[in-house]
């Protein structure tokens, strides 16, 4: 998801805007990993729920990282030297990440059949690990590469990129995709965020998607459900 309607492709947008939905990702990998962790042995309901939330987060991240692969990096690399091994650098971790996110994948399907205690704990260590290599993945990226799409890429590609994302994300989920985005965002930092939305989503927020976070955030979190 993308707000990049604004007139000045200045480093700002671009910036604030990928590190907020890189957030997401490293706030819902950490997540996962405690709540898999806090599941009673053969609490099977609980596991399925939380499998399929693995199931959305690894959707979500691998349409931002084919999305930066095949639209963003394209783009930015005919403008760059020596730098370019930097964005090389980028495609080779998500492919990296991906090999890890099919190894969870084989533990949560196992987990989930019988929630066993030994299943989870084995999967919980694989998100935890998943969470780090995530986290340094996305430190490098927003401190190496963002400064540089910056600088080189073009408002209308960057839009592109944006539009993609939103394309690939059910309609159903669009809401709940906003309120991930702002569920850490300083207040001031939202009310941006919001203003540069089209009025219809704006209304939608206020009447519907805040509702339907909190549900969300409730039937995946439990006790860690936040109140934001």
């Amino acid at each position: 998801m993308t707000t990049s309607d604004v007139s000045e492709p200045t480093v700002h947008p671009y910036t604030r805007e990928m590190a907020m939905i890189h957030q997401v990702f490293r706030r819902e990998s950490r997540l996962l990993a405690e709540l898999v962790q806090d599941v009673r042995p053969s609490d099977t309901a609980r596991a399925r729920v939380l499998a399929e939330h693995w199931r959305q987060y690894t959707v979500g991240l691998h349409a931002h990282h084919t999305g930066e692969d095949e639209m963003l990096w394209p783009v930015l690399l005919p403008h760059l030297d020596l730098d370019a091994e930097q964005v090389l650098a980028m495609e080779a971790q998500h492919h990296e990440l991906t090999e890890g996110m099919d190894e969870v994948q084989v533990l949560m399907d196992r987990w989930q059949a019988r929630a066993l205690p030994e299943d989870r704990d084995e999967l919980a260590e694989a998100l935890r690990r998943h969470h780090r290599q995530l986290c340094a993945h996305l430190d490098e990226e927003e401190r190496e590469v963002m400064p540089l799409v910056a600088l080189h890429v073009g408002e209308e590609d960057w839009r592109a990129v944006g539009e993609r994302g939103l394309a690939e994300t059910p309609k159903d989920r669009l809401l709940i995709a906003l309120g991930a985005i702002l569920e850490d965002c300083p207040p001031e930092e939202r009310r941006e965020f919001l203003a540069r939305l089209p009025v219809p989503a704006r209304v939608l927020w206020k009447l519907l998607g805040q509702r339907q976070y909190r549900r969300e955030t409730r039937r995946i979190r439990g006790r860690r459900a936040s109140t934001a």
